[in-house]
């Protein structure tokens, strides 16, 4: 199915959208990580969101799988280019959350939703 965006922002938004995948992003940058690496790397996933959220960066083209044939079985999620240019695109947004922790924390979340 083609899908066609209003602009640039709803087209990144369609690649990365959601609460986990630009954790993910952050914490696949140092490098490979495992599964169960992965799981610990971000706090408060569960294993089935996990597994459909590396599904769909893998289908997307952020994240590569690379499967080791060997027992047990070990299997690495990594960054491809294009997922190491949207980390790089994503930074100066994280650094803005920074600056601006206190006063989002301090938001009134219940009224938001």
């Amino acid at each position: 199915m083609k899908r066609t965006f209003t602009c640039g922002l709803d087209a990144a938004i369609a690649v990365m959208g959601g609460k986990w995948k630009g954790l993910i992003l952050f914490a696949l940058q140092d490098g490979p990580l495992r599964f169960g690496e992965l799981r610990r790397a971000v706090p408060g996933i569960s294993e089935r969101v996990l597994i459909s959220q590396l599904r769909e960066m893998e289908t997307t083209g952020l994240l590569h799988r690379e499967v080791y044939h060997q027992v047990p079985p070990k299997v690495e999620y990594s960054l491809t280019a294009f997922g190491r240019s949207l980390n790089a695109a994503m930074a100066p947004l994280g650094e803005w959350g920074e600056e601006h922790l206190e006063r989002i924390e301090g938001l009134p979340w219940d009224e938001v939703r």
